[in-house]
């Protein structure tokens, strides 16, 4: 059986820094990211590889959200101590000593874990919604957008991350209405403000999408405040940006304590509830969440670990192959 001092689960910003600095501290580590659905690749980067234009972290002006994954990754895949994995955990359990990992593959043994399963998008609950998946109703305008170049599109949210998809879209747009449930946009000051002054954009607030209607794809929406005197605004497409669900869900099965929205609870240094687990990034408590600040949080979290196992406060596995844990169920 294949053992580590930490197996990281995820492979998005905050798992890659885990990584880095884990190996910079001579822990051997695993990084564990989900295969793409439909592709051989890893799902490296996590989030912010949807980002068009990243300009808050430090030492870069502005590179696009895929070359910040990028040199993340190239710094990982510099040091020996760390193999990057395809294989996603179904589920954990443990012993006195040791972590036990159930992939899809095989069992891994690891001394202690770090969660930086990040968050999925949370679905807007209306009729229609399903129906006209990916038939006009999408979640990536960075992915999405340029099938909708010269026509109308709508964003539904009023947070930062719904200002930044409504001003990818009118890179490509000929109109994007921006359908806000509040009476303010609550996006960060520059980005409020862009999207205030963008020609393109329109701002609906106040506002909620009741129906998305179509044929074979989207054709329009309906509104429960009427819009220049109509509750049915046609649109080519719809994206939604209303927030996220973390995913903490293995977690939880470790007896790892949440908070009312499912995220992780942690304290400064990145240590959850239970011996040896450990968060960082998007699935955590925080209030402020960037890639910045899920990356710190990585860092944190490794340092941790290797504090913890030095300092015998949790143990390092056994070589016990006879434990029964050590098994796939046949």
């Amino acid at each position: 059986m294949v053992r580590y001092d930490l197996a990281v689960l995820g492979a998005g910003v905050a798992g890659l820094a885990a990584g880095m600095y884990a190996a910079r501290l001579n822990l051997k580590t695993v990084v564990l990211g989900r295969a793409g659905e439909g592709s051989a690749a890893l799902d490296l980067g996590g989030t912010i590889t949807l980002t068009d234009v990243v300009e808050n972290y430090p030492g870069f002006i502005k590179l696009t959200g895929q070359e910040l994954a990028e040199k993340l990754l190239e710094h990982v895949r510099s040091y020996p101590q760390v193999e990057i994995r395809t294989d996603w955990v179904q589920s954990l359990d443990r012993d006195k000593q040791c972590f036990f990992l159930h992939t899809d593959k095989e069992v891994l043994q690891a001394s202690t874990v770090l969660f930086a399963t990040k968050t999925k998008h949370r679905e807007l609950q209306v009729p229609g919604h399903d129906e006209f998946r990916n038939k006009g109703v999408h979640y990536c305008a960075l992915c999405d957008g340029p099938l909708y170049r010269g026509k109308s599109v709508a964003v539904v949210g009023g947070s930062d991350s719904a200002a930044k998809e409504a001003l990818v879209l009118a890179e490509h747009a000929e109109r994007v209405y921006l359908i806000a449930r509040g009476k303010e946009l609550r996006a960060e000051p520059i980005n409020r403000s862009r999207v205030m002054a963008h020609p393109r954009i329109t701002l609906l607030p106040a506002t909620n999408v009741t129906a998305v209607l179509g044929e074979k794809k989207v054709t329009k929406v309906t509104l429960d405040v009427p819009f220049q005197g109509s509750s049915e605004l046609p649109l080519n497409g719809i994206f939604v940006a209303i927030g996220v669900i973390p995913q903490s869900e293995l977690a939880r099965t470790l007896g790892v304590t949440v908070n009312t929205k499912g995220e992780i609870l942690l304290d400064r240094n990145s240590r959850t509830n239970v011996p040896g687990v450990y968060a960082a990034g998007d699935v955590g408590d925080r209030t402020f969440k960037q890639a910045i600040t899920g990356v710190a949080e990585g860092v944190l979290a490794a340092y941790s670990a290797f504090e913890d196992l030095h300092g015998d406060v949790v143990c390092a596995c056994s070589d016990d192959e006879d434990h029964p844990a050590h098994h796939l169920p046949s």
